[in-house]
């Protein structure tokens, strides 16, 4: 499924005040999964959000959903280097995606228990409690495996 050129455009404003940011930019830098960028995973999670919140007519902010989607992996460090801060990142990540949110753009509550809870079960005490935070949840897991096994890139 592809967005059309419409929804391109309305996901795109909906993002635009985020892309440019040198935060976010500094997400090109780290190794997410294989050699898949995090901005580029959360380029790929976001927009499969958005599109299957339209598509199957799932009712969720759509908002809500794209920014605590862009922002889900927005931690700043990459964690496959051999760092004693790195070894839980897993249990971890979310709580700092979710400080850097706030501190770079003020997110709200509702957007900051969706980036917390997107590791759940792992996180097995930060139950996603919205329908945004379970489509992230659900959506983070396919990308992220999709990314892990199909999508390597070959040097």
């Amino acid at each position: 499924m592809e967005l059309t050129s419409e929804e391109q455009s309305q996901l795109d404003a909906l993002l635009q005040r985020f892309r440019q940011h040198a935060k976010i930019q500094e997400m090109k830098r780290y190794i997410q999964h294989g050699s898949i960028t995090t901005y580029e995973h959360v380029e790929r999670v976001t927009k499969l959000c958005f599109l299957i919140n339209r598509r199957w007519h799932l009712g969720a902010d759509e908002r809500a959903l794209v920014i605590g989607a862009f922002m889900h992996d927005f931690y700043l460090y990459d964690w496959h280097e051999n760092d004693k801060s790195h070894r839980l990142h897993g249990y971890h990540h979310p709580d700092t995606s979710c400080a850097n949110a706030v501190a770079y753009f003020q997110i709200g509550e509702h957007i900051q228990q969706m980036i917390r809870s997107h590791m759940w079960p792992l996180t097995i005490t930060k139950l996603p409690r919205s329908r945004e935070a379970w489509i992230l949840c659900l959506v983070d897991k396919y990308i992220s495996t999709e990314e892990t096994f199909a999508m390597r890139k070959r040097g």
